[in-house]
């Protein structure tokens, strides 16, 4: 150790694959490594608007991984979304959001290597494997993240992958996990299975028409947090806190929403997907037949509906360093909360309550004087590391709870 700085070892794919082979107790309260340092652009360090800046011969590595083309094997809808992102070049890093319900028996055997190939190409992000599927937003260069969408696809199969693709300057994540969970959007309710039974899809050019119709009922699946940065106009919001209430809330609001002996359209919509797969599925097993959800969810709809025509008010939270993005998925202007992974908008940072690093106007009376005060070293910690042109230890790590969907 040297002037006072930590010095971390590199890591490889075989240190991953000894991480993940200890006691999972031990394994629980480690993280996935960060790549090496040459295989692509420092994640941010601090604040949703602060992120490494790619150095020159990041610039050209990224430069060559975009001259290859788009990701090997893409279908030709997703070959038609890479295309639309790759549209500002002086963006080099790719974004992919993807997920699929799929039988995976063993999917706790298919973390290591997963994880290994993710760490060994410089990719971060998060991927959550369970039995019924895979869940995740991926980042890195073209080239990375096509080899690693080539494995996935070897492990759920090519048809029905859902990937929308974004690009950014930099990268989104600090780190890269692959966790391993019950279910890839946690609903809590035995028996539902999208691959069995599922609303009908509507494209996004065909939404608006669908929720202009005089007695359709529109729900917002997502989160409270999500529904108060933007949603469709007219949205019903459940005010739920995770998606593991919504059940709860549907039963509870079935015969105030849907009168007795009717049979009225039902129109779900999330941030890209996922969670409408689930609900539909679970509208359907409650005996609600005519549901239907917005294909590619909130961000596809972002990416393909001009503004003058979109009935979209406000922005979407996204679970990344990006925090939202607009119309062309454009980025947003909230910051995010680094105590409670929040979106801040420029009001709640007006707040007196807000602290950068430490507390917002949500989470203030959440928190103990105790935990403030490490949030608040925490945050002095960060500032020194960033002015010495290091990564803090702590800066990558969530130092609240990860927001369950």
């Amino acid at each position: 150790m040297r002037s006072g700085r930590r010095m971390l070892a590199a890591n490889t794919p075989k240190d991953v694959a000894a991480r993940l082979s200890s006691p999972p107790e031990r394994r629980a309260r480690q993280l996935l490594p960060s790549p090496l340092p040459h295989t692509a652009p420092s994640a941010p360090q601090r604040g949703p608007r602060r992120g490494a800046q790619l150095n020159a011969a990041d610039k050209r590595s990224a430069g060559k991984a975009d001259s290859r083309g788009p990701p090997a094997g893409l279908p030709v809808a997703a070959r038609r979304r890479y295309d639309s992102a790759m549209q500002n070049p002086d963006e080099p890093i790719l974004i992919a959001a993807l997920y699929k319900f799929a039988a995976l028996p063993d999917y706790a055997d298919a973390r290591t290597p997963l994880a290994a190939l993710c760490c060994s190409q410089g990719v971060k992000g998060t991927l959550l494997l369970a039995p019924e599927g895979i869940n995740g937003t991926i980042a890195g260069t073209d080239t990375a993240i096509g080899r690693v969408l080539d494995h996935i696809r070897q492990l759920v199969g090519t048809a029905g992958l859902e990937v929308k693709f974004s690009r950014a300057a930099e990268l989104p994540f600090h780190r890269m996990k692959v966790r391993l969970k019950r279910e890839i959007v946690t609903m809590g309710e035995p028996g539902i299975d999208p691959r069995h039974s599922v609303g009908r899809y509507v494209s996004p050019v065909d939404w608006n028409a669908l929720i202009s119709e005089p007695g359709t009922i529109l729900i917002d699946t997502r989160n409270d947090y999500e529904v108060a940065v933007g949603t469709f106009e007219g949205a019903i919001n459940p005010q739920t806190k995770t998606f593991r209430e919504f059940p709860a809330w549907f039963r509870a609001e079935r015969e105030r929403l849907i009168a007795a002996g009717t049979e009225p359209k039902v129109a779900m919509f999330c941030t890209g997907g996922i969670r409408c797969e689930k609900s539909t599925a679970f509208l359907k097993a409650e005996g609600v037949d005519n549901v239907y959800h917005l294909q590619g969810g909130i961000l596809r709809y972002l990416e393909q509906v001009p503004p003058d025509q979109s009935k979209w008010q406000g922005e979407c939270f996204v679970f990344d360093e990006r925090v939202t993005v607009g119309h062309g998925l454009e980025r947003g202007n909230y910051e995010l909360c680094r105590a409670c992974r929040r979106p801040l908008s420029a009001e709640d940072r007006a707040s007196e309550l807000y602290e950068e690093g430490v507390s917002c106007p949500a989470c203030h009376d959440e928190r103990t004087d105790e935990q403030r005060a490490r949030y608040r070293e925490r945050h002095r910690q960060e500032a020194l590391a960033a002015a010495r042109g290091e990564t803090h230890v702590g800066a990558v790590q969530t130092h609240a709870a990860d927001r369950e969907l």
